[in-house]
């Protein structure tokens, strides 16, 4: 092997690493500036050296030319459906079917898996090469959308991760699915940009991975679960729980709320107890599959019709309601836009009231041909705002009404325009109060100022204590405690988290500035190259879209921004508030940070911080943070009105229950 190649499958051995430690375990060890250094110098080193391109190479995880049509794909094993429980009386009814099938002596073990609502697929690889990957379709023949799986960051090109013999040929099972907070952010873009918002992540994930444009796929923010292996040459696996172990060595993402249980009450309440919490997770589940452990268990069971006798899908309650949409409110955003939201007659959707829902644009809302007095469909999505999906046109009555486009502003009353080439109709007066109320809200957000939510925010607005979102690091205790509701230890701790968000990172100082099309992703990517706010202030339209990731409409935006007077004296404001302005770019060498190699669970309300600021402050210092106490588990951070599960774990494992000042006393003591 020549130098060239010796150092061409370093780079990519490297760089398969570094992806995996960020994009599957979530624990990166290099920064943004060292991987992407990594990245460019493979890519020049495969620019001059075409010939010595591989197929597993991390620069091809790039969409492809456009396809006509996909072609087919038969599964060699095919991918079976799930029968269903809705309640505890059928799941035990499901027990008693598979133990009559079974001899008395045997002893069961399940695994419980969250139920990811996404979209099915099957990807195969060859000798350890990503080789092909296909949709479930019918269970029997699905649809080739190898090009497209290819872009999604966490599906690995080559397997295993560490090196060693791959399995001969193998195809994994999973679920690929659009986290709900890059859903949110996706959509907003989507609206942002005159396009089309997905009703959900599962059509969003569905119709990302079916673009017959690979190139668009990989813009899209999907990622993978696995769950099973369809089949694998040469590896002798006698269970679920050893197929998941299998998988996660192979370098690829496995769900880490799947758990392993041998008492059928616990299976039953781990499915109630995920119930209640499908709207505190990242990820869309419509219900939770439980799986008899032992593969030779699940063979002497078999499969009846087209389900396997040996799983089930407890459901959680549908999503989906209709009623009648009695009338369509115009509210307005940061950016002046107006946003048409529904007035519906209150209907109970997920065990939640839905009074009001999302429309979009009046563009979307012609479109759709939704009208006043219309029966509609609404959908809700974990804590997204629910959405009308259609109107029920087959009720119709005569009576429904057309809803106009708005020719004024109705906060203001001054007129509005519609931008050429754009869906949102906007309110250009920028003394708008609505306007003002929705650029604190968003600031408020992008600092992470916990306590501080829309309606103290308008409360401050109306009373006369914030002029201009800058405003909120001036307030005072004095301003506060007179106003109803707010005693002497609330407004010493919203002050404390608002003085603690002064030292958020730049990129949050950015995204808070409200700068149109600028979310957290292109952020953090414009502060990577332009570590200060005057450097960024400073950037040019050319200088912008030099940078992977920037366009031309987003390089205008900001440069547009920066170029105002009121914009500059905003920044100036926040700046001499002590807002920080220069992201620090000291990076500590791993042995000196204080919380190295310690794990950490987080219950209750801290004091400042939120859950997200409290994860980035251990991690800064080295520490990680996972969801539910293990024996692994080094300290349980603890807050107000703590959750009474993690607790009794942490008590029961001797783990040490700290405050949020006990970490910050470990962090400077370090």
């Amino acid at each position: 092997m020549s130098e060239i190649e010796e150092r061409l499958a370093k780079l990519r051995a490297q760089i398969r690493y570094h992806s995996h430690r960020y994009h599957v375990l979530d624990s990166p060890e290099v920064s943004d500036a060292e991987f992407d250094a990594l990245v460019r110098e493979l890519r020049e080193l495969e620019a001059e050296y075409p010939l010595l391109v591989t197929p597993d190479s991390p620069t091809q995880r790039v969409g492809a030319e456009p396809l006509d049509t996909f072609s087919k794909v038969t599964h060699v094993v095919p991918m079976t459906s799930l029968g269903n429980a809705f309640d505890e009386g059928e799941m035990y009814a499901w027990l008693a079917r598979v133990k009559r099938l079974l001899p008395e002596d045997v002893s069961l073990e399940y695994v419980v898996e969250p139920k990811i609502d996404g979209l099915a697929v099957a990807v195969t690889y060859e000798n350890g090469t990503f080789v092909r990957g296909a949709t479930r379709g019918n269970g029997l023949v699905g649809e080739d959308v190898s090009l497209n799986l290819r872009t999604v960051k966490n599906v690995p090109l080559r397997i295993p991760l560490g090196g060693g013999p791959p399995p001969a040929r193998i195809e994994v099972r999973g679920e690929i699915y659009m986290p709900l907070d890059r859903f949110r952010d996706f959509n907003r873009r989507q609206l942002e940009s005159g396009g089309r918002a997905f009703a959900n992540p599962r059509n969003a994930a569905a119709g990302s991975l079916r673009q017959l444009d690979p190139r668009i796929t990989a813009e899209r923010p999907l990622s993978l679960f696995v769950y099973g292996i369809g089949y694998v040459d040469g590896q002798r696996i006698e269970t679920q729980w050893e197929t998941l172990d299998y998988l996660r060595e192979l370098g690829f993402s496995v769900n880490s709320d799947i758990r392993l249980l041998s008492d059928f009450e616990e299976v039953v309440a781990y499915c109630q107890e995920w119930m209640l919490k499908r709207d505190t997770l990242n990820y869309e589940a419509d219900g939770v599959v439980v799986k008899i452990n032992s593969f030779e268990t699940q063979e002497r069971l078999g499969i009846v019709g087209n389900a396997p006798r040996w799983a089930i899908a407890y459901k959680f309650p549908a999503r989906e309601a209709t009623t009648r949409l009695l009338d369509v409110k115009v509210n307005v955003g940061r950016t002046g836009a107006l946003v048409p939201s529904a007035v519906l007659e209150p209907v109970q959707v997920g065990g939640v009231t839905i009074g009001r829902a999302t429309l979009h644009n009046f563009e979307d809302l012609a479109r759709r041909d939704i009208r006043v007095g219309d029966t509609v469909v609404i959908k809700r999505a974990g804590d997204v705002i629910p959405q009308v999906v259609k109107p029920i046109e087959s009720l119709r009555t005569g009576e429904e009404r057309v809803v106009p486009l708005p020719e004024v502003c109705p906060v203001c009353s001054e007129p509005v325009v519609k931008p050429e080439g754009e869906v949102a109709i906007y309110c250009v007066n920028a003394a708008c109060p609505a306007q003002l109320v929705q650029r604190a809200i968003h600031l408020v957000g992008s600092m992470d100022i916990d306590g501080m939510g829309p309606k103290i925010v308008e409360r401050f607005v109306e009373g006369g204590l914030v002029h201009d979102p800058a405003d909120i690091y001036y307030l005072k205790a004095d301003q506060l405690l007179p106003l109803e509701g707010f005693a002497e230890k609330s407004v010493s701790n919203l002050l404390k988290t608002i003085e603690s968000s002064k030292q958020a990172p730049l990129w949050r100082v950015v995204m808070a500035l409200g700068i149109r099309y600028v979310g957290a992703v292109v952020a953090r990517l414009l502060v990577e190259h332009y570590p200060s706010m005057d450097a960024l202030g400073s950037a040019t339209e050319d200088d912008l879209q030099d940078l992977e990731g920037i366009g031309p409409r987003i390089a205008q935006s900001v440069v547009d921004y920066f170029s105002r007077v009121s914009h500059q004296k905003l920044i100036e404001k926040l700046r001499q508030a002590g807002v920080r302005m220069v992201e620090e770019r000291v990076e500590k060498a791993e042995e000196t940070l204080p919380l190295r190699g310690l794990t950490f669970v987080i219950t209750g309300t801290l004091p400042t911080l939120s859950r997200e600021a409290a994860k980035e402050l251990i991690e800064e210092h080295g520490g990680k943070v996972t969801g539910s106490v293990s024996s692994r588990t080094d300290y349980l951070l603890i807050g107000e009105s703590p959750g009474g599960s993690k607790t009794r774990k942490a008590q029961a494992l001797d783990i040490s229950q700290i405050s949020e000042d006990e970490l910050r006393a470990m962090i400077a003591a370090g």
